[in-house]
């Protein structure tokens, strides 16, 4: 799959056929824009008609799958690996503050009240993993022309993975002389 991009910029709807590429390219109507996915853009006008491209995104805290479907076919499928290490960064970087707070003096008023959490705030690693999320689609969206984005969050219902048979919610019912 060859991804195209207009020569205003714009994403059009990427093509299979290789050999066309190859002469614009021989021709300089085209030129190479990044290898990974292979993405090209026209260096002369066109039409900018695109099909609707739904974007499915399945969110996991190590794994994120992604993958882009038009009516017809799948044009983009990847499988991104998170980072791992964020929690670790941190703490470390904390151990080395506080090793340098106890090497030097420090000669200011400590402050005390700089200690409440934003609305909305998220851990480093949370946020990390959320902002991931984002970046992904933003860079989809700069080679294929997204109309509209879906998120599966769906949490796993471990009881039920372990014991198909499982039904209802709750607690179970007990018989009146056992409470």
């Amino acid at each position: 799959m060859v991804f195209v991009i207009s020569k205003d910029g714009k994403p059009l709807m990427p093509t299979k056929r290789h050999g066309k590429v190859r002469r614009l390219l021989k021709q300089g109507l085209a030129k190479v824009v990044k290898r990974e996915p292979f993405t090209i853009q026209l260096l002369y006008e066109t039409t900018n008609y695109t099909q609707p491209v739904t974007v499915g995104i399945d969110t996991g805290s190590k794994v994120v799958g992604v993958s882009a479907i038009t009516d017809k076919e799948e044009i983009f499928s990847a499988q991104i690996q998170l980072r791992q290490d964020i929690s670790k960064l941190l703490l470390e970087r904390r151990q080395h503050r506080r090793f340098r707070r106890y090497r030097k003096r420090r000669y200011r008023k400590p402050r005390f009240l700089n200690r409440r959490k934003e609305d909305g705030w998220l851990p480093p690693s949370l946020q990390w993993k959320v902002d991931a999320h984002v970046r992904i689609v933003n860079k989809l969206s700069k080679i294929i022309p997204i109309t509209k984005v879906v998120v599966e969050v769906a949490p796993f219902d471990i009881q039920k993975v372990l014991n198909p048979g499982i039904e209802g919610k709750g607690l179970p019912k007990w018989p009146a002389e056992r409470i």
